[in-house]
């Protein structure tokens, strides 16, 4: 048995043991380049089941057309299914502003993970061609570019749905095997280009590289596999640190201040809580901060979710009202949704008349200039207090809910409305005294609660 296919064989054992080759479909990510080409060749000879999958992004005019005729040609001469995509590549780069590569990327693997949904419930994935030289340059990108640990792994053979199976092989090894049977290929004119990242370190830094170093490319595909090692270690230590820190509480991640603050390394801990809700690492600074200058109430905004500062507790919340229990509120505009139900915000710039003041419980009459935003809208806990319309001394949440002859249910679903830790109102059934209106009221702020159906 030819030498590369003997180690195919004993990678797919090692890393997709998952798949196993008699009883396993996959798609391969073909462009007719020559790893692909490989690819497919040994998914053949070793007798897993598979069918192709080209995406033709329009890009390189007659080119991209000979890529698709000849990805069609591989589907009959294997007798497999082809799957072809065409996609406005340029188009959708412009709409949603992105590079021509990140756009490919996102457009592939979307499609990808289409393809893979269709499927029958049996094992199955989705295997791309990405051979060790890439993984190399993975890891010089990534370094150059500035990374975390996890960028020092180079390209993992399994990602979800997604495979590697040619991840053992260098770019020589495949080149040789190609050659050895005769395998037929095209060629991409802009892999001679080095105007894409990943061409010049191709082309340019790593060929430098080994003028100095020989044996470069072995030691690369060392360090990764150390890497990997050093990451998984990390990991472990990460996770027994966030365990000890993090209170999950429903969709919202809980942490003490103070603990947090104790805690090293810091700004490590800190990436690793943010980094799974779309924050970026650039924010993690922005977060030490808001741990000792940050006042109650103040927040960092990512695409999903908000970090907030409240009282001796930093919380992670979900943007999405249904799922969030800590809603920031950031001035007078508009409907605030919650769980419980919405707030509507009106603003008057005229003083109210006395008779006007008498509203029912679910409306709240505020001095407007007396409000500072923004306002943090959350759940009542123990030890809340407020100072009650018409009282001058302070009063537990819990006793003013008593008081009322809540039921438990009740008493669950009751909010409260706070500004700089102090809660201006218990949603629905009184204000606070401090923030009422006045006759020196110049401008009033009005909320009325409408409770959930």
């Amino acid at each position: 048995m030819n030498q590369v296919a003997a180690r195919f064989q004993q990678y797919w054992k090692k890393h997709f043991n998952h798949l196993p080759a008699g009883n396993t479909h996959v798609i391969l990510a073909v462009s007719g380049g020559i790893d692909s080409v490989v690819l497919a060749h040994l998914l053949h000879t070793t007798g897993i089941t598979f069918s192709l999958a080209h995406g033709n992004f329009g890009l390189r005019g007659e080119e991209s057309e000979r890529d698709e005729a000849f990805v069609r040609n591989m589907g009959v001469q294997y007798g497999v299914e082809v799957h072809v995509q065409r996609f406005a590549t340029a188009q959708w780069t412009q709409q949603q502003k992105v590079s021509i590569q990140e756009a490919a990327r996102i457009l592939r693997y979307t499609w990808f993970e289409q393809i893979w949904s269709r499927l029958p419930h049996a094992p199955r994935a989705v295997a791309t061609a990405h051979h060790a030289n890439d993984s190399m340059e993975t890891l010089l990108m990534n370094f150059f570019r500035g990374t975390g640990i996890s960028g020092l792994h180079g390209i993992q053979p399994v990602q979800g749905h997604i495979i590697r199976p040619l991840l053992f092989a260098t770019r020589q090894e495949i080149s040789s095997y190609a050659v050895q049977h005769q395998l037929q290929w095209v060629e991409d004119s802009s892999n001679a280009s080095d105007k894409y990242t990943r061409n010049y370190f191709r082309l340019q830094l790593i060929p430098g590289l080994q003028q100095v170093f020989p044996e470069v490319e072995e030691n690369l595909l060392q360090n990764i596999e150390r890497f990997t090692e050093v990451e998984m270690l990390y990991r472990q230590a990460v996770s027994q640190q966030l365990e000890k820190l993090v209170e999950q509480k429903g969709a919202e991640q809980h942490i003490p201040i103070y603990k947090l603050l104790k805690a090293t390394p810091l700004h490590t801990l800190l990436w690793e809580m943010i980094r799974p809700f779309q924050f970026t690492a650039a924010q993690t600074e922005e977060v030490k901060k808001l741990l000792t200058t940050g006042g109650q109430g103040s927040y960092i905004t990512s695409a999903t979710h908000r970090i907030i500062k409240n009282r001796n507790w930093l919380i992670i919340a979900p943007v999405k009202v249904e799922e969030a229990e800590h809603i920031i509120i950031e001035d007078f505009a508009g409907n605030s949704l919650f769980s419980q139900g919405s707030i509507q915000m009106q603003l008057s710039e005229q003083p109210m008349a006395e008779k006007e003041m008498q509203q029912p419980p679910q409306v709240g009459l505020f001095d407007a200039d007396a409000i500072q935003f923004p306002l943090l809208l959350r759940p009542w806990k123990t030890g809340d207090y407020f100072y009650p319309l018409g009282m001058q001394k302070k009063k537990k949440i819990n006793r003013f809910l008593i008081d009322l002859k809540l039921s438990a249910t009740d008493k669950e679903k009751t909010w409260v409305l706070v500004m700089n830790e102090k809660i201006i109102w218990v949603v629905g059934r009184r204000i606070d005294n401090r923030f009422k209106v006045t006759p020196h009221t110049k401008r009033v702020l009005k909320l009325t609660y409408t409770a959930a159906k």
